[in-house]
């Protein structure tokens, strides 16, 4: 697909150059499809995001078949990919996958957690404290072992069950994360109800307790169509990490309000307009969306893919 010209750049002197664009699509986005994505499918997906500049994606996920049948072939879909001169982060939700992980070569990981007690229950079965439990001898065993560990903190906005999360309560496990050994953390506002206020509070009470804002990424779901404006106060809070996923795929098997994560294509948009750097390539980007769009047999969600593709039509 062609570059636009568009949108017009009038920088913001009050946000970061530049920042980094963790996608999330080929794991976030394709765990919750309902049919199986074949692996060289999946594999071609993370090779066409690469080449349209993103450094940063992730692979997939070392849970087991039962819980998420959609990546049941992370061990073949690993090796075709290894090679790509990306980060490739992959999901670990106990020793039993980090072995399978760090058997592959995978240098970097993920562990879940749970900002509520509720979707702790639901996603791992545990308490919040016994999933921190779980987690610590898998950080404490990846840092041993050189790999870089990224702690995902679901629910920080809003829980299905429990309604209100408590900004105390996602300081709490913050820090126990980081104090377990991750070198970074993604705040998730899983079902999609976070606005820029409660953003706000969030990181100012973080930057409170003393967690860097360096060590922080965000992760926006669209259900109220919230997820641009968050991002946009995240990053004039100093956050240059930012979870998205190529054509708004995705959601959370365990959280059926949960519907697709913020657009990486409506986020590159919104970044160029503002003239911060990202490395996208944002038409080679569209059209790999619309590439697996078809693959998936349905048009993408995103607005952008939307627009320059009816553009290029």
């Amino acid at each position: 697909m062609t570059s636009s010209p568009l949108p017009m750049v009038v920088p913001d002197d009050s946000l970061p150059t530049r920042v980094r664009i963790h996608e999330v699509g080929p794991r976030d986005g394709l765990q919750n499809e309902k049919a199986t994505v074949p692996t060289e499918v999946k594999a071609e997906f993370i090779r066409r995001l690469a080449d349209a500049g993103l450094t940063t994606v992730e692979a997939t996920s070392f849970v087991h078949p039962r819980w998420v049948p959609q990546l049941a072939d992370a061990e073949q879909l690993y090796p075709r990919v290894a090679q790509l001169p990306v980060a490739l982060p992959v999901l670990v939700p106990n020793e039993r996958g980090l072995d399978r992980a760090l058997a592959l070569g995978a240098d970097r990981v993920a562990v879940f957690a749970s900002a509520s007690e509720s979707f702790a229950r639901a996603n791992l079965n545990r308490s919040m404290d016994e999933a921190l439990a779980m987690f610590e001898p898998v950080v404490t065993r990846a840092k041993g072992a050189g790999v870089h560990v990224r702690g995902y903190l679901s629910m920080c906005f809003g829980d299905p069950w429990e309604g209100e999360v408590p900004v105390a309560q996602v300081v709490h496990v913050c820090r126990a994360l980081l104090g377990m050994g991750c070198d970074e953390l993604s705040l998730g506002d899983t079902i999609g109800v976070g606005t820029p206020g409660h953003v706000s509070a969030l990181l100012t009470a973080l930057d409170g307790a003393g967690v860097p804002v360096s060590a922080l990424g965000v992760h926006f779901h669209d259900t109220y169509g919230q997820a641009l404006a968050n991002t946009l106060t995240a990053l004039r809070h100093g956050v240059t990490t930012v979870d998205a996923s190529a054509g708004g795929l995705g959601g959370c098997p365990y959280a059926r309000s949960a519907t697709g994560n913020l657009a990486t294509e409506d986020l590159v948009w919104m970044l160029r307009g503002l003239g911060v750097g990202t490395g996208v390539d944002l038409g080679r980007l569209t059209a790999t969306s619309v590439w697996m769009a078809g693959q998936l047999g349905r048009p993408s969600p995103s607005r952008t893919v939307r627009a320059l593709s009816h553009q290029e039509s």
